[in-house]
This record gives C-alpha cells, structure tokens and sequence, in this order.
C-alpha cells in the first residue's frame, strides 16, 4: 500500500488572521507609535524632514493659488481633503521606516521613488477622488443653505454661521457629511498604501483590509484618528510651519500603527 504525502508551497501567513489576534489592541498604543515614529524621524532625520518641507511648501502654494483665483471658499474643506491624501504624500516615510526596521539605510531618492507600481497610483487615486468629491460636496452645501450668494470673506464666517440660522444648519449637516467623508476616508487609507508597499497587495485588496484593520481595532485607530487631527491642527496654528516635523513624525508612526495592527 502506497502513501502520497502533499507537498503545500511555502506561503507567507494571511493578514486576516493577524487581524484576529489583535482586536484588542490597547488604546494607549498610539502613543508607542508616535515615539517609534520619533525614534524613526531622528534617524537619519534629513530626508525625513525634506519630505516635511516639501509638504509644508506646496501647502502654501495651493492656498496661495486658492487666494490668487478667488476659491478662498474651499480653504477648509481643501485642508480637511489634506488629512485624505495625507497618507499617499507619507509614501517615502513608510519606505524609510520599512529600511530602519530591516537595519537596512534609505536615500531620499528611494524614499520620492518607491516601488509600488500601479497599485499605489490606484490607491492615490481613489484617496485623490475622495477628496475632490468632499470639497464638490461642500460647494453644493453651501450652496443649498446660502444660494448663490457671495462668500464673505472669513472675518464674517464666524458671525455668519453661529448666528443665522441657515449658517447653523449648514455646520450641522456640513459636519455630519463631513465626518463620514473623513471616518472613510481614514478607515480605508490609513493601511492600505503600507500594505502595497510592504505586502505587495493589490489596491482593492490593501483599502479593504486597511478598513478591517481600522474596525477590528477601534479603541486603538480611534485615539490614532484624534492624534492625527489634533497635530495637523497644531501646524494649522503655526502657519505650517511646525508641519515640518510634524508630517514625518506622522509618517513614521503611521507604519508603526500599521506593524502593530498586522500582528508584529
């Protein structure tokens, strides 16, 4: 009597299954992040930091773009789409920390050149449309509670939206619309750009893990989402200028959140 013995081909372990194991991750380890994420900045801080001033610098030319045309009125919903497409402008960041954690060294030319192939450009892309679809969707607001009326100018916002009762209700909705632009937005791009990276996952594929990661892990991503909101708020208050460091810090730390939730 004979015997087969199947012989299976090596294979890497699924992502889900890391995903299960870590459903309870602790909702002060964004916090370790952030300090791996610092550790990562500091290491070989020149190229981190140029990919900080790039940032900062083309900040400021889209908004002085925004003024030179006359569409001040998408600069808030245009700084919101901001923390969209955060993730694919932290690209290089991951590549960095993806080297310092093989103990291998990084260029900045490897950091604006990774490999991700189509599949990045995908993910971009579909980040890239969330966020026109939410500055389009927040014209249209404006326009349902305010007509075609003027924009003000923004030392009248204030008195314009808490003190009529058109402009209380369009920061009512704006917000709630808003809120689920941003929650999508977040849940699918957070992870899905490091998984191309690192796993070489397909686009659809990546985005729709990234979202279990982010559900699966709800405390955690929770506190993750406000730290990353309350930073970019910070460099808003220094003009930009803290935006420097703070975009890398937020890089690195982001493919740390992203080791930890797959289980290493």
């Amino acid at each position: 009597m004979t015997h087969t013995v199947d012989i299976l081909p090596p294979h890497e372990p699924a992502i889900p299954r890391a995903v299960d194991h870590n459903r309870h991750l602790s909702a002060s380890a964004p916090f370790a992040w952030l300090a791996a994420g610092w550790r990562d900045l500091w290491t070989n801080p020149l190229p981190s930091l140029a990919i900080g001033l790039g940032v900062t610098l083309v900040s400021y030319a889209i908004i002085y773009a925004m003024f030179l045309y006359g569409w001040a009125q998408i600069l808030f919903p245009a700084l919101a789409g901001f923390l969209v497409v955060g993730p694919l402008l932290a690209t290089g960041l991951y590549v960095k920390s993806r080297s310092l954690s093989a103990g291998k060294k990084i260029s900045l030319r490897a950091m604006l050149f990774p490999r991700g192939g189509m599949h990045l450009f995908f993910v971009g892309a579909v980040l890239m449309t969330l966020m026109l679809v939410w500055v389009r969707a927040a014209v249209l607001l404006y326009a349902l509670f305010f007509g075609w009326r003027p924009f003000p100018g923004f030392d009248q916002i204030p008195q314009m939206l808490l003190t009529t009762a058109p402009g209380l209700s369009l920061l009512l909705v704006g917000t709630a619309v808003g809120g689920l632009f941003a929650a999508f937005a977040f849940a699918i791009g957070a992870f899905s750009i490091p998984l191309v990276l690192d796993r070489h996952r397909d686009a659809f594929t990546a985005m729709a893990l990234s979202l279990s990661f982010v559900t699966n892990n709800m405390p955690a991503t929770l506190i993750w989402a406000t730290l990353v909101v309350g930073l970019v708020l910070l460099s808003l208050a220094t003009g930009f200028l803290a935006l420097i460091v703070i975009f890398p810090l937020l890089g690195h730390a982001t493919w740390h959140a992203y080791m930890a939730v797959r289980g290493e």
